[in-house]
Parts: C-alpha cells; structure tokens; sequence
C-alpha cells in the first residue's frame, strides 16, 4: 500500500467519457500524510508553474512524487483512459501562487497525453481559482463540471483537442502539482527548458 495517496480510491473512481474523458478523486493524499507533504512543499514564491528539478523540498513531498510517478500509478490512470503508458515519461511542475491574470481557457499540448492535477489548499473557499471543465473555448460558464482545488483532490483528464478548462480569476496562494505522461524524452527536456526559463524570468521582475 502506498504511504501518501489512495490508489484505491483511484481505482474504484468512474471515468466520465464526455465531452471528454476525466475523473475526479476527492482526498486522494492520504490524511495521515497531508501535514507532513505540506510542511516539506516547495516555497514557491512566484507566479506560474515551476519544473520539479528545479525546486527544493522536503522528503515526505519527494516519497509523494516517487509515489504519483510510479508504476502502480501509471497503470491505473492507463487503464482508465484506455492509453498505454509502459513506455511513456512523465513530467511534473508545481504551482504555489495564482496571478489574477492566470486560468485563462485553454487546453494542454499535444504532446500531453494524459494530465493529473493534485490540489493542495484546505477547504478552498474562494470563488475564484476553481477550475472548469469546459465544452468550447468560448465561455466559462460552458462548463460541465467544476473542481474547487481542495486539500488532496485529484482531477485527471485524457488530452484531446477538445479537452478545453480554465478558471474564474483569482490572486493569491493557490498549490498544485500537475503530472502529466508525455510523447517521449524530447518534450521532458523541452518542458523543462521552457519552465526553467519562465521562472528565471518572474523571478527576475
């Protein structure tokens, strides 16, 4: 059994297949895990989403990572969304502040096949920063489900063309830890220039 997160949990949850396949895990960390995992969460004092190997943290935060990156994992969010990932690399960047001007609609790259969102923030009360599920790019009211991003929620969604989401504006700490299973090692270096550079720049102005 693992330490930090409920692969039972995940195992039992149903896929909802339209408008595009996802699945929602409430209290997916384990509550006797939660009070160590946020005390060893990155620092992140910046705006944006920031690449794991770039970040420090403590150890209970790194079993966390070893544990939603493992094979278990893999196989279980697999045979969910009926993709073969055996082969397939991950990445994962991490979010600790919101930016009023972040959320806007929007849908992951291509070479994204499949995103998991972990949340890490109590009982989210705020009616911003609340992310939407969405059926066209047009409207954040076009929504067909809603995922406050409450302490060890998990939302995983299959990436396709139309699997549009985005979030009502909202400023101030917001964590989240994204995963995501790529096309191969290319996009993991590519992902990790990309990120590396954008934080050096916030971190700077």
């Amino acid at each position: 059994m693992t330490e930090t997160i409920n692969l039972e949990a995940l195992r039992a949850a149903s896929v909802t297949h339209e408008p595009y396949p996802y699945l929602i895990v409430p209290h997916f960390v384990r509550q006797g895990a939660m009070e160590q995992i946020e005390a060893d969460y990155p620092d992140v004092k910046v705006p944006g989403s920031l690449p794991l190997p770039s970040l420090h943290f403590g150890p209970k935060f790194g079993q966390f990572i070893e544990e939603i990156r493992g094979p278990e994992m893999t196989a279980i969010i697999a045979d969910k969304f009926n993709i073969d990932l055996s082969d397939r690399p991950t990445t994962v960047t991490v979010r600790g502040q919101c930016r009023a001007e972040d959320g806007q609609i929007h849908t992951d790259s291509k070479s994204k096949l499949v995103t998991v969102l972990i949340y890490m923030n109590g009982q989210w009360e705020q009616p911003g920063g609340r992310l939407r599920l969405l059926r066209t790019p047009h409207s954040l009211d076009d929504s067909f489900a809603e995922v406050p991003p409450d302490q060890g929620t998990l939302l995983a969604f299959r990436n396709q063309s139309n699997a549009w989401h985005g979030h009502e504006s909202f400023n101030g700490p917001r964590r989240a830890i994204q995963l995501n299973w790529v096309l191969n090692q290319s996009v993991v270096r590519r992902e990790l220039l990309r990120h590396s550079l954008s934080a050096f720049i916030k971190k700077l102005f």
